[in-house]
């Protein structure tokens, strides 16, 4: 237990700071036990009520989990290990398709609408007190979620998806609660969710989105909230279909207290219907992020969701930064009236690359995921070695344990700057990468 490190500190907080700095630095490794709290306070000569409170700190940092009995231990992947860290070092002359990027190509250019928002922000300057979103584009965004299904309700603006996911999580729930989130899913939303000191509940996800089973488990084992891609799920590509959208209202239904969280990733970048299950639970929110359609630096999300949920959300916003600039928002809805960005177009695009991966992979007996987006799903049997002998072989994937808890092991591979000739030679090198296995399982879980 612990080995050599020694943890130092008299006051709750300098205990707590020593035991996160050696988490951070690999002195702690994850997994590790925690002296108990009464011989710990025996060694630094302080009250236990101070070691007490220096773990609860931990907890709620989501940095060590306690099991009762059994004590306390660094979390399995702490807040302090972010997954953006299990990524490659992509050497000169390997080609990358690791990192989760849109096509340059496809992205608006952007000079012409900051101008014009800029221009308009002299004539009519955005002081304090003034309105935190930009009329035409909450009129805007409420038109294309009433289009979609998305149940009426207040519009916010927030400084990408992640910003709203955590803004509505940190809303509702207290530290200790447990959030069911999908499994493979984002990497971001797997380390913000112990960030805020809350337990993640993963998941099971096929081709269609999350497994109902393993939601209606979730829920009954006592997850508070639930968080769901509607389209191109990030790793896997899953999109909800309206037969898995009716199966999850259904279970949701019976769990009406449950704060659903809804990300719609692939907005104006697919073109399959959305299919959403917001407004089945008394607490419920939906985002849109300009990231992958208009490009990841405009840092702009969209939120919707019931009265009180965003009542919550713009109180704290407030509080805080005040209003993502209205510059940016003004910008986008020149972008979005413009037409700058062919939804339709980027989808088939983005399809014709990721439909041509799949084949190939398949002609080579290797099944792969990808229904919609930008990113294909393969799993393998050796995650460890198929990322490093594809890196050998020029390309850099991006590694399944990024994305996934207790799904088996798969990579990530970003179809987004594919060009037909990079297919085969891509889908040659994920097969001699594969090694002698049987068929891939049908589903992630």
């Amino acid at each position: 237990m612990l080995g050599e490190y020694r943890i130092s500190g008299r006051r709750a907080a300098e205990i707590s700071a020593s035991i996160e700095r050696a988490v951070g630095e690999g002195a702690l490794r994850p997994g590790e036990l925690l002296p108990p709290m009464r011989e710990l306070a025996e060694r630094l000569g302080v009250n236990p009520n101070t070691v007490a409170a220096a773990y609860r700190t931990l907890r709620e940092r989501g940095v060590i989990e306690t099991a009762g009995r059994r004590g306390s231990r660094v979390r399995a992947k702490p807040a302090t290990t972010a997954r953006d860290f299990i990524r490659l070092e992509v050497p000169e002359g390997v080609r990358n398709v690791s990192d989760g990027n849109p096509d340059p190509a496809l992205l608006p250019p952007l000079a012409e609408a900051f101008a014009a928002a800029a221009g308009r922000g002299d004539r009519e300057p955005v002081l304090y007190g003034h309105a935190p979103v930009e009329p035409e584009l909450e009129r805007l965004a409420r038109a294309g979620l009433d289009a979609d299904g998305v149940p009426g309700g207040p519009v916010a603006v927030t400084s990408g998806a992640l910003d709203a996911l955590e803004r509505v999580l940190a809303a509702h729930l207290r530290p200790g609660d447990a959030v069911a989130v999908e499994d493979p899913g984002w990497g971001s939303v797997l380390d913000l969710v112990p960030a805020l000191g809350l337990r993640t509940v993963p998941v099971g996800i096929d081709d269609e989105g999350p497994l109902p089973g393993d939601v209606r488990r979730a829920l009954a084992g006592g997850a508070q909230a639930l968080i769901v891609t509607d389209r191109a799920q990030n790793p896997t590509g899953a999109a909800l279909s309206a037969a898995r959208a009716r199966a999850l209202r259904s279970v949701l239904a019976d769990h009406p207290e449950t704060l659903l969280v809804e990300d719609d990733h692939g907005h104006h970048i697919v073109d399959l219907p959305l299919h959403p299950l917001a407004g089945t639970t008394r607490s419920w929110a939906f985002v849109r992020s300009a990231a992958k359609a208009y490009g990841p630096d405009l840092r702009l999300a969209v939120l919707t969701g019931d009265a009180v949920t965003l009542d919550r959300v713009r109180g704290r916003q407030r509080l805080g930064p005040g209003w993502v600039s209205r510059i940016v928002q003004r910008a986008a809805v020149r972008l979005w009236t413009d037409g700058a960005v062919d939804p339709a177009a980027v989808a088939a695009a983005y399809g014709r690359r990721r439909d041509a991966l799949i084949a190939a992979l398949v002609r080579r007996g290797i099944t792969a995921h990808g229904r919609s987006g930008m990113n294909v799903w393969v799993p393998v049997p050796d995650e460890t070695g198929a990322v490093a002998r594809l890196l050998h072989a020029g390309w850099a994937v991006a590694p399944g344990a990024r994305f996934r808890m207790s799904a088996p092991p798969g990579i990530r591979v970003t179809v987004s700057t594919l060009t037909e000739a990079d297919t085969e030679p891509l889908a040659e090198a994920i097969a001699a990468a594969f090694g002698p296995a049987g068929e891939p399982p049908r589903t992630y879980v």
